[in-house]
């Protein structure tokens, strides 16, 4: 992933939305097994030959710290320090995988200094799973990182929409019901999604930007009954929810909307720096608190918590 009319959860999405405003729950200690796969090692910084000052010849030096990792060395955040993250999903799994629309990219994993990675759990729309997801989640585990889920959200097919519009909580004899009983239905997706690869998550992000190919409605009041029941179908299930956008981009699809949960902000193609910058107050997107804020940087999606996250990391992340 890459990347306000004032409506709070009201109007006609209100009655659909009264579950996504609620009060966060707490964590799922749910348990899953995990599958045990080979990791990914593309793009890890390689061991340095180096010649010796006596003999001449060359000796093994320890690995060289990413430069990536040294650009953001340092960078505090007030009370405690920023902690190095990463975000993957379908375009670093191996060539020849994914959708015809989201042919996979082989893209380069995670810097060896992330402490986290959160893992898309989708090949770009809704319904159609990140095919290399169990094999990410294997190379976190063994690397013992810290893991989250995100997922992106998106308007659904005809098809879609057809089959789960009468199947969930809302009334589906109604338009905004239907669109939010698929919405429920893309979560129960992407949650059996995680469990057959194994992954463990606190919460999940709601990627809310625009899909090419599978673009949103114009009607933002659609959109974001699709929003409100996906944010259900979470909760639901126990795990806490967070929105993944940038205040522009959720404007655009979803309007005025605000769930108040927490957020992940995108600072586009820019720097560490940036990124925390996007942690400030009135930087929000929908009333939310900041948690991480995500760059893009040498082909590889960076993030850096916001102020107080370190202290708590486990309520973000799963420590494998």
């Amino acid at each position: 992933m890459r990347w306000s009319g004032v409506v709070t959860c009201a109007a006609a999405t209100a009655a659909l939305l009264v579950q996504a405003c609620a009060a966060e729950p707490a964590p799922s200690a749910e348990t899953v097994p995990a599958p045990s796969s080979p990791s990914p090692t593309e793009g890890q910084p390689a061991t340095a030959a180096e010649p010796d000052a006596a003999t001449g010849r060359e000796r093994r030096t320890a690995p060289r710290r990413d430069p990536l990792a040294d650009a953001v060395e340092g960078l505090a955040t007030g009370s405690d320090e920023a902690v190095l993250g990463a975000d993957i999903s379908w375009p670093q799994c191996p060539r020849g995988m994914g959708i015809p629309e989201r042919p996979t990219q082989g893209s380069p994993p995670p810097v060896d200094e992330a402490r986290y990675v959160v893992l898309g759990l989708t090949n770009g729309p809704s319904f159609y799973p990140n095919p290399c997801l169990a094999d990410q989640v294997a190379d976190v585990r063994a690397r013992g990182r810290m893991a989250a889920a995100y997922a992106v959200a998106s308007y659904p097919e005809p098809v879609r929409l057809a089959r789960h519009g009468d199947d969930g909580p809302y009334d589906g004899g109604t338009r905004l019901g239907a669109l939010a009983n698929t919405g429920y239905a893309q979560a129960q997706f992407n949650l059996a999604t995680m469990a057959d690869a194994g992954l463990l998550s606190p919460i999940v992000w709601i990627d809310v930007e625009p899909v090419p190919d599978f673009e949103w409605s114009a009607d933002r009041e659609a959109n974001a009954a699709v929003i409100g029941g996906l944010a259900r179908g979470y909760r639901d299930a126990g795990l806490a929810i967070g929105v993944y956008s940038t205040p522009y981009l959720w404007d655009q699809v979803v309007g005025g909307l605000e769930l108040g949960v927490p957020e992940w902000r995108a600072a586009g193609h820019t720097s560490g720096a940036a990124a925390l910058a996007t942690c400030a107050p009135g930087e929000d997107i929908q009333g939310g608190p900041a948690v991480m804020g995500q760059w893009v940087e040498r082909n590889r999606d960076m993030n850096l918590t916001c102020p107080g996250v370190s202290l708590e990391l486990e309520r973000w992340f799963h420590q494998y």
